[in-house]
């Protein structure tokens, strides 16, 4: 079977130049092209467009996706993303099971276990992710970094990235440009804030615009923005600090 582009583009939740971007990088060629120019998919296609959206999900980029695909089969790294999924829907299920006793203990005015309540939010699940995405020892830097935080120090950072997604989403309500002089203000505190995460003045600016990219690829950072248009706007205020500082 085959579908054509527009098919493929619509039910992925892509656009048709995404999926020719992917064609022009080389990471994923239609099976055909037609007299007229249309593209067309099979079930091949398919396989490796499913791998590709599974990377990006993940905020994996073009140059690291196309690495990916050639270490591995799509049918051996489907299989891998497949184990992954099960685990993170078991870690969900039990974040679900978790919040619903806590509620119920809050409401029934009775002690509730911390074993219970804190199940399924072990931060550790992100080793894998982090170590893949930046190496091993940006997992164990930014770990012992984070040991050796006070409590009012960890509460202060979080806080601080609490107030600047607070001010993104202000300036965007009010329909402030990206470049704006009191947006840009706010970027210039979240580099910082990213710095301190990265135990760095001065974060390369080529990775905090990536980071930008990642908010708006990956659901559980857009999230913190608003969703994904959130991410949006605060990607392109971040794009327009690196271009200033470029």
């Amino acid at each position: 079977m085959e579908w054509s582009i527009q098919r493929i583009a619509r039910l992925a939740g892509v656009s048709s130049r995404t999926l020719r971007h992917y064609d022009a990088v080389g990471i994923l060629a239609p099976s055909r092209t037609d007299a007229a120019g249309m593209r067309w998919y099979d079930e091949a296609s398919l396989a490796r467009l499913q791998r590709i959206l599974l990377l990006r999900g993940l905020g994996v980029g073009i140059p690291a996706i196309a690495e990916s695909l050639e270490r591995a089969s799509d049918e051996e790294a489907l299989r891998a993303h497949l184990v992954d999924l099960e685990r993170e829907s078991d870690r969900i299920r039990r974040q679900i099971r978790a919040v619903e006793q806590t509620l119920r203990a809050r409401q029934e005015g009775r002690a509730m276990a911390a074993e219970d309540a804190l199940d399924g939010f072990d931060q550790s699940r992100y080793e894998q992710e982090v170590t893949e995405r930046w190496g091993r020892k940006a997992w164990e830097d930014g770990q012992a970094w984070w040991r050796r935080m006070s409590d009012d120090d960890k509460r202060a950072f979080q806080q601080e990235h609490l107030d600047i997604a607070a001010g993104y989403a202000a300036a965007r309500a009010a329909g402030a440009p990206v470049d704006a002089d009191e947006v840009q203000a706010l970027v210039a505190r979240h580099y910082a804030w990213v710095g301190a995460g990265w135990q760095t003045e001065a974060p390369p600016l080529e990775a905090f615009a990536g980071l930008g990219d990642m908010y708006v690829a990956d659901e559980r950072f857009a999230a913190n923005y608003g969703g994904p248009e959130g991410a949006a706007y605060v990607r392109d205020a971040m794009r327009a600090f690196v271009e200033r500082r470029a």
